[in-house]
């Protein structure tokens, strides 16, 4: 019963310090790593301490599955050479740079070591800083470079922590062996991955159940990471891969329940594996820092400061110059991108649940294992305090956010009219059956001015009453919903009866707010 208490009382943290992070209006990895390291000085807390296998098996699947889910494919693989520049370029000069000041510093660590904490804090973390990005209207392109590259980057740097780690435990491996091996691991996580998104997607055709396809998504989940993992190949890409196939094959292969369904899942498991993650890292800094004593506070401070600005100064180094090459990292209009963009993208470095999660696996009997915990945390704790509470300033300071279009995006409203017309084709065919004809013509004039009203929408006009139109549907539905309730408590019908019609009821409400949040005065 005490691991069921923890958890709960984790959980409970968890959305406590969610709630002080949205007064604040941060990021809230921020204040769930914060308040981890106030809970872990407590006194009478016990000492938490997290099983290194499980800091990786359990917690990173389903994180990168749900971010790879998301990922705009057709975008992603338009701006694939920006994205690989920073994923791979970025992440592995990061690794080197920070393994180098390690080095220096701590003479008696093994460079394998040194490559693994490089590798470990070397990826950004795209978590950290949507909090942000999503305030803020920032170039389309740009945004989509920044939350591929996190989808990629995990890859790498975790590649390369697996080879670092294989480094010291057979006491070195050679470069050309590292890189072969890197390659063998990355095509075939590839296709492990993609093995298991092509299962997945045909159990869902077969299951049609939100509740048995939600739980095989989860299995290709695991599964993907696991069995690659086995034999020796890359189980972030594969996890990741699997992802990618299930993003794009979900919209013909699961029901709208069901995609509904697992939005809300994902989105949950997502929230609570990364809020555990971060107040986990917290809650063990007290226990490190006692193995740590020996050595001084100014000794612990001035290694954490070189790292974190290794760290962070490596990231500029690296995007300025490969900016400057054509296509690296596109700009307005494909041109090149101009310096503000170049700032932005340097110090959107922050780092999160990745490295968090790989700096908690390091085996026990690790060189220096609790030097290398603290010096991540510290790495992760300064990119999130400094670069997290000032990257919404930066963009501002800078010119980058760009003006809100008001009402529909234009290439919306031109979907809209595509699905209005359709629809209304289909319409006007039936009212010419024999058999459905009355009916169709009765639904003329309805699927007509829907057609109209987005036809305005899309020309440029007609916002306004898209708008005044929404608003009545908006006050007719919560009125008749007041009802509804007003007859239940009435006992007109039973419970089973009112979900029913309140979900109906719930989702057109859901398709309005989103209509309306397309709006100026939304």
């Amino acid at each position: 019963m005490e691991i069921v208490q923890a958890v709960l009382a984790l959980i409970a943290a968890c959305i406590g310090f969610a709630l002080i992070a949205r007064r604040l209006n941060l990021p809230y990895a921020i204040i769930l790593v914060l308040g981890g390291m106030v809970l872990a000085f407590i006194p009478g807390l016990p000492s938490v301490t997290l099983d290194p296998q499980i800091a990786l098996a359990f917690f990173l699947p389903p994180l990168l599955q749900g971010s790879a889910w998301r990922t705009d494919w057709r975008a992603f693989r338009t701006n694939l050479r920006p994205i690989l520049l920073l994923a791979i370029g970025a992440v592995l000069f990061s690794a080197a740079c920070v393994a180098v000041v390690a080095k220096l510093l701590i003479p008696d660590l093994p460079w394998a070591a040194a490559v693994a904490l490089g590798a470990i804090v070397a990826p950004p973390d795209a978590v950290a800083a949507a909090a942000v990005l999503s305030r803020l209207p920032m170039p389309r392109r740009l945004v989509t470079v920044l939350e591929g590259e996190s989808l990629v980057n995990d890859a790498t740097a975790l590649v390369l922590y697996r080879f670092a780690i294989a480094a010291v435990a057979v006491g070195g491996i050679s470069f050309g062996e590292a890189a072969g091996s890197f390659v063998l691991v990355a095509i075939g996580g590839m296709v492990v991955g993609w093995l298991f998104g092509w299962l997945a997607d045909h159990a869902f055709r077969r299951l049609r159940d939100p509740l048995l396809e939600i739980s095989a998504s989860f299995v290709a989940c695991f599964g993907s990471f696991l069995a690659a993992d086995a034999i020796g190949l890359s189980g972030v890409i594969a996890v990741v891969t699997t992802g990618l196939m299930l993003g794009q094959l979900q919209h013909r292969s699961l029901s709208p329940a069901s995609r509904l369904s697992a939005q809300a899942v994902w989105a949950f498991v997502e929230f609570v594996l990364t809020s555990l993650i971060f107040i986990l890292a917290g809650l063990q800094l007290r226990a490190i820092l006692e193995r740590l004593g020996e050595r001084g506070v100014l000794e612990l401070a001035v290694l954490a400061v070189a790292v974190s600005v290794a760290l962070i100064g490596s990231r500029f180094l690296w995007v300025f110059p490969t900016a400057l090459v054509p296509g690296a990292l596109p700009g307005p209009d494909g041109r090149r991108a101009p310096v503000s963009h170049m700032v932005v993208v340097s110090w959107c470095g922050m780092r999160g649940v990745v490295s968090l999660a790989a700096a908690l696996a390091l085996p026990l009997d690790f060189p220096e294992r609790d030097l290398m915990v603290f010096l991540a945390f510290c790495a992760i704790l300064a990119t999130l305090v400094l670069q997290g509470t000032t990257l919404e300033w930066v963009i501002r300071r800078l010119g980058v956010a760009e003006k809100r279009v008001a009402g529909m995006p234009p290439t919306e409203a031109q979907a809209r009219r595509h699905v209005a017309r359709a629809s209304l084709a289909e319409v006007e065919q039936r009212a010419e059956d024999i058999l459905e004809g009355a009916v169709a013509r009765d639904l003329l004039a309805e699927y007509r001015e829907k057609a109209r009203v987005f036809h305005g929408v899309a020309d440029g006009g007609g916002h306004a009453e898209l708008e005044a139109r929404m608003r009545i549907r908006l006050a007719a539905l919560r009125a008749g919903r007041a009802a509804l309730l007003d007859q239940h408590r009435d006992g007109a019908f039973n419970d089973m009866m009112l979900t029913s019609l309140e979900q109906e009821m719930d989702l057109e409400e859901l398709r309005i707010l989103r209509l309306l949040g397309a709006t100026p005065a939304a």
